[in-house]
Parts: C-alpha cells; sequence; structure tokens
C-alpha cells in the first residue's frame, strides 16, 4: 500500500463525505440566514427562534434525499471492497 494509494482513497473519502453532507447544510445555511434577516426586519431577537425552522428544514432535506445519499454510500463501499485486493498487496 503506497502514499499515492492513501493520499487517493482518503482524498475519496473526504468528497463522498462533503457530497453527501452538502444538502443538509446547505438547506440549514439558507434558512438560518432567511430566519436571520425576517429577525434583523422585525427586530425580533429570540435566539430560540431560528432553531426549530432550520431543525424542521434538515429532517425535511435528509428524508428527501436520503435515497441519494445510501445510493453514494453504498457505491463507496463496494469500489472499497472491490479495491481490497488492491490494497493489501
Amino acid at each position: 500500500m503506497t502514499a499515492d494509494l492513501i493520499v487517493g482513497l482518503m482524498a475519496e473519502t473526504v468528497k463522498v463525505t462533503l457530497l453527501t453532507a452538502a444538502p443538509i447544510l446547505l438547506v440549514g445555511l439558507l434558512v438560518g440566514v432567511f430566519v436571520s434577516l425576517i429577525q434583523a426586519v422585525t427586530q425580533v431577537q429570540e435566539i430560540t427562534l431560528v432553531f426549530v425552522p432550520k431543525i424542521v428544514a434538515c429532517l425535511v432535506t435528509l428524508v428527501a434525499t436520503l435515497p441519494w445519499i445510501i445510493q453514494v454510500m453504498i457505491d463507496f463501499t463496494t469500489r472499497l471492497f472491490q479495491n481490497i485486493p488492491m490494497y493489501v498487496r
């Protein structure tokens, strides 16, 4: 197992992690900015007002993208298991 192989495997792992987490994180960011804008316009500075919409939006996004996330993870794991003989030489 060479250093290039390890670096490539780690790069692919980071790519898959970012790819699967991106939709949920982006929706959380957008909802947080939107709620913050509403709070600034209405001057309602309730700190707990941000959490409920963000949690609901993130859960809805998770449910909507879960089949795609599972497929990406299955593909990555399948490639990883198929390449085990290459890793141990």
